[in-house]
C-alpha cells in the first residue's frame, strides 16, 4: 500500500529530499507519490509540516 499526498499539500518540497525511494516528484497541483516506487516506508509523512501525507 502505497502513502498518497493530499490537497493539503503546501508544495514546500520538505518531503521530496526525505525518500529514499525518489518516489516523490511534482505535480500539477502539487506534489505527487508514484505508487510503483513507494516502499511504503512513511518516512515522507513524518517530514510533512501540514500532515498532507497518509497511507492509501
Amino acid at each position: 500500500m502505497a502513502y498518497v499526498i493530499s490537497d493539503d499539500c503546501i508544495s514546500c518540497g520538505a518531503r521530496a529530499g526525505t525518500c529514499p525511494c525518489e518516489a516523490i516528484s511534482e505535480g500539477a497541483e502539487h506534489y505527487e507519490i508514484d505508487a510503483e516506487k513507494c516502499a511504503d516506508c512513511g518516512a515522507c509523512a513524518a517530514a510533512c509540516p501540514v500532515e498532507a501525507i497518509s497511507e492509501k
